[in-house]
């Protein structure tokens, strides 16, 4: 059977998105068997199924028995690899246009609960008030105790102007917080843009999509319509990633041409590659969106602004401007998606996600579970983090990163640094990105303009200590794959 219809779908780097976005890649891959197949084991997978058809006190179809294991053979590898059934698969092609339907969270797990790493602007979660951290415990009067990310979204997912009613736990909170919200068309604007003053441009990402790059550029002219901005900020937190392509884009953006961006390395050939910032990388074939970039692009002072909300995509964008020293990266530790998934079809409407790679900084780092560390570390607020800190570290069953230890050990150890969380009347109030009172972007202004950054009441942390990658981690570099 062929799947023709899968050669021009482009990679995919996201984070985990409920009502929102699932955490996805794609790309053509073939498939193949690279082993013999374990008879025994597949023996002893048959015998299971017959006893259960045989003796299950209801009677099961054998598709829902199949479509049962192999989810299940998914869902104990990693939290990013997933059985897309027919439904799942074609809102992720939907999601991937910038345009779809649900309340507007992204999503985790977390002790057996679904946790909400973000919520994005302007969607109904973020207007009914529903933080990062907060834990959901349930969706409508269904528990979500033991609920797969996949069959959490399908709960939350339904026709628009539904209603749907969540409870909650929120750190700090002495009861569930029950929060009412209504289904709505979620549509992501992906760049945002405007002068702040004293000539500081500001721009905002908020997803990475098919068009990210050229909204890019268009943003840019308009900020220099009159004239060039003496300084840049470039605000990345709580974007949960999206298109390679788009990441590469607004890379090169910034970059020097055929400057490297990000690596990925896996087993097998197809999943090695270096990305640069060159059209054949970030345009696939499309017209060079960048040749209009103003050139003062290439030379502004920048901040990128990031927090523990900026997965996969943003973190390759802030790790790259930030080897190449193009970029000062201010905020908290980033989310810590280190990792590429693929999408490969098993049928015409049904496909496995299934992480093939991690992916390496311009330098050789992988920031699998760990994340980007900002030069400059600065809390959320004033008073402190208003967002609860839940990385990749913190998923059950992640990918361990294979120059970085999971414990803490020596005092040559790098350091992060994570809030003091004040409670009560202290307590960090919410804010909207890019706004008046927003304390990081005040920070990021005066960096630029050589006043005095206020970084919060912050401590020090051990985390993990740095060791030489194994020669397995590190990227080769091999032969591109054939580009449709």
């Amino acid at each position: 059977m062929r799947f023709s219809r899968f050669r021009n779908i482009g990679l995919i780097c996201s984070g985990l998105v409920a009502g929102v976005l699932l955490s996805i890649g794609i790309s053509a891959v073939a498939q193949r068997t690279t082993s013999p197949l374990p008879l025994d084991e597949l023996r002893q997978f048959s015998n299971v199924f017959a006893a259960i058809k045989n003796n299950y006190v209801e009677s099961v179809e054998d598709s829902k028995l199949i479509n049962g294991a192999i989810a299940g053979m998914l869902a104990d590898l990693d939290p990013h690899s997933a059985y897309l059934d027919a439904e799942s698969f074609k809102e992720m092609q939907t999601a991937t246009q910038g345009e779809f339907g649900g309340l507007g969270i992204e999503i985790g797990t977390q002790d057996g609960f679904v946790k909400v790493i973000s919520p994005i602007e302007d969607t109904p979660a973020s207007r009914a008030g529903m933080q990062a951290g907060d834990l959901i415990i349930k969706i409508d009067d269904t528990s979500t105790k033991g609920m797969s990310l996949t069959d959490a979204v399908k709960l939350m997912r339904g026709p628009v102007k539904t209603p749907l009613t969540i409870t909650v736990m929120r750190q700090g909170a002495t009861q569930p917080i029950v929060v009412n919200l209504v289904r709505d068309i979620i549509k992501v604007r992906s760049v945002r843009s405007k002068m702040l003053p004293d000539d500081i441009g500001y721009v905002r990402i908020a997803q990475f999509q098919e068009r990210t790059g050229a909204d890019l550029v268009k943003h840019l002219r308009e900020l220099s319509a009159t004239k060039s901005p003496r300084g840049l900020i470039l605000d990345l937190r709580n974007d949960p990633g999206g298109l390679l392509t788009g990441a590469i884009g607004v890379s090169a953006a910034f970059l020097k041409p055929d400057t490297l961006v990000v690596s990925t390395d896996g087993r097998v050939p197809e999943s090695r590659h270096k990305y640069l910032a060159n059209p054949i990388d970030y345009a696939r074939g499309e017209s060079d969106y960048l040749r209009n970039l103003p050139a003062w692009a290439k030379t502004v002072p920048m901040v990128v602004l990031v927090n523990s909300g900026s997965a996969s995509a943003s973190e390759i964008v802030a790790g790259a401007l930030q080897d190449h020293k193009r970029a000062t990266i201010m905020g908290n530790q980033t989310f810590g998606k280190g990792s590429v998934q693929v999408i490969l079809p098993i049928s015409e409407d049904t496909a496995i996600k299934i992480t093939t790679s991690r992916y390496f900084t311009p330098s050789g780092r992988s920031i699998q579970a760990f994340g980007v560390t900002p030069d400059v570390m600065v809390t959320d607020t004033a008073k402190g983090d208003l967002f609860t800190i839940v990385r990749e570290v913190d998923l059950q069953k992640h990918l361990t990163n294979d120059q970085r230890k999971e414990v803490e050990s020596k005092p040559e150890e790098i350091t992060i640094i994570e809030e003091v969380a004040p409670t009560g009347d202290n307590a960090p109030k919410p804010f909207r990105f890019g706004e008046a009172d927003d304390f990081q972007l005040q920070q990021a202004v005066n960096f630029l303009m050589n006043k005095k950054v206020n970084r919060g009441p912050i401590k020090a942390r051990k985390t993990a200590a740095a060791k030489p990658a194994d020669m397995a981690a590190k990227p080769t570099q091999s032969t591109p794959p054939a580009k449709p």
